[in-house]
Formats: C-alpha cells, sequence, structure tokens
C-alpha cells in the first residue's frame, strides 16, 4: 500500500486528495479498495461531463454537479449524527451517500477537478465549504446543504447561525487552504471524535498521521504525549513531552506538563 506520507509529500498541488483521504481510510478498512473509489469518482466527473455543453459558465457548472450529486446520486450532509467517525472517511461517504462538510467538499473538488473546473477549499471556523477558482468569482457552494449558492454576506449569516452570535466576517476566513490543511482538517475532527469516544489507540494513530503530515507541530507532539501517558508508555510520554517543551518552552501549559515530566522520573 503506498504511504500516506509518501503521497502527502509532495508539492502541494500534486497531492491528490481523494487518494490520500483513502490511504489514511485503509487503516481503518484494511479491505478497502483505492483505485475502486477513484474510479468511481471518474465515473460520476464522466456522467456529469456528458451533460455540460463545451461552453458552460461557471454557474451552469455549479447547477449541473449539484444536480447530479444530490438529486440524482442522493448525496446528503449528516445532521442527525453530525460525529459519526464514518463520516470523516471517504469511502464510506462515497458508499454510504452521506458525510459532513469537508469530505463531502473533497468529493466536489475531486469532480470539479475531474471537469476541468478548478475549485479551491475554504475553511470557514466551524465550516467548511468551496469556491470555483477563478478571480473575483464571488460565489461560494456549500456541500453540506445541497450545494447551496452563497455570496459574500451569506458567509457572514452562515456563521452567526453557527455560533448563535453576531460574528463579523473577516477575509482570512475565506482564504483558500492547502491540499495538505484540508487533510489536517480531516483528521483533526477524527482526533477529536475519538477522543470523546476515549478510543486511545485509533486516536494515536491519526496523531500519528497528522505528524506525518505536519512534522514536530507542538500540539500534535504534545496530545500525543499525553496520550502515551494515558496509556501507560512514561519513555514515549517523556519523549514527545519533552520536545514539546524544547519547541515551546513558555507555552501557557509548559508548567503542568513539567510536573507531569517529573511525576513520570
Amino acid at each position: 500500500m503506498q504511504s500516506f506520507l509518501q503521497e502527502t509529500s509532495k508539492p502541494d498541488h500534486q497531492i491528490n486528495l481523494a487518494k490520500a483521504a483513502l490511504i489514511y481510510a485503509k487503516y481503518e478498512y484494511p479491505k478497502l479498495k483505492i483505485q475502486d473509489y477513484l474510479t468511481n469518482l471518474d465515473r460520476i466527473a464522466e456522467k456529469i461531463r456528458y451533460k455540460l455543453s463545451q461552453k458552460s459558465y461557471p454557474l451552469k457548472v455549479i447547477k449541473t454537479i449539484n444536480q447530479h450529486l444530490f438529486q440524482e446520486l442522493g448525496f446528503r450532509g449528516n445532521t442527525k449524527d453530525y460525529y459519526d467517525p464514518n463520516n470523516s472517511y471517504l469511502n464510506q461517504v462515497i458508499d454510504q451517500k452521506i458525510g459532513i462538510p469537508i469530505t463531502l467538499s473533497v468529493i466536489y473538488l475531486e469532480i470539479a477537478k475531474r471537469l476541468d473546473f478548478p475549485m479551491v477549499g475554504i475553511g470557514m471556523p466551524g465550516h467548511f465549504i468551496i469556491r470555483p477558482e477563478f478571480e473575483n468569482v464571488g460565489i461560494f457552494v456549500d456541500v453540506f446543504n445541497q450545494g447551496e449558492i452563497l455570496f459574500k454576506e451569506d458567509c457572514e449569516i452562515k456563521l452567526q447561525e453557527i455560533y448563535q452570535q453576531s460574528v463579523t466576517l473577516e477575509e482570512h476566513f475565506l482564504t483558500p487552504v492547502s491540499n495538505q490543511q484540508i487533510l489536517g482538517r480531516m483528521l483533526t475532527n477524527l482526533k477529536y471524535i475519538y477522543l470523546n469516544r476515549q478510543e486511545y489507540p485509533k486516536m494515536l494513530r491519526i496523531i500519528e498521521l497528522l505528524l506525518q503530515l505536519f512534522p514536530n507541530h507542538p500540539m500534535e507532539l504534545r496530545d500525543r504525549g499525553l496520550l502515551y501517558y494515558q496509556l501507560r508508555q512514561w519513555e514515549k510520554a517523556t519523549r514527545d513531552l519533552q520536545l514539546y517543551l524544547s519547541i515551546l518552552p513558555t507555552a501557557e501549559d509548559a508548567a503542568t506538563i513539567r510536573q507531569l515530566l517529573q511525576q513520570m522520573r
């Protein structure tokens, strides 16, 4: 099996987003056949291409993708069990046709790429949307809500609905994110789901993948160290927590981490 590290070490624009997501899914679903799912995405894109004229304008392309994905195939957002870990595994989202904003967006992005219609991910706080990669295009797509087309003002309203309070839409909220950042956000979702479920071995595997994406990321080192501590693997916990302190010696929790290290000694 091609490793996650091998795929994600490429220059960002060369990372195959769907393939990388399926590689990490294979750790949870060992019988998963990655190429079958990539071929499935090819077929979906080909059916949509057949419906498009050669001179389709952006809104027409989006509406055609929406019609095929959401009306014909029945993809939808999982509003009933948002924190089901399967929502973060691309194979399950493709099979069950249900997911969370970011995984549904990855499917949409991959289909758009196959249609030579470049789109980018937008990692707003608390929500993930996408937009065509054209300058001053002015529209966004909320894949979780059946491909709803949004304008900038709608994005601010969406944030206020999520946080149930007045929120000012800052410009950087709408900055496109990289493929690495998308994968990192997907894995981080899984990390906290497994934390809440106290499924520590699975959480540890996800942190390992995050550290392949972002080597020596201090927060991931700290969390892995704390997880090793929880699992009573003192030597590994000590190594990670010491490295964390060497990177962030004045971190807010530095005193607590030093006290923990002292206890393990």
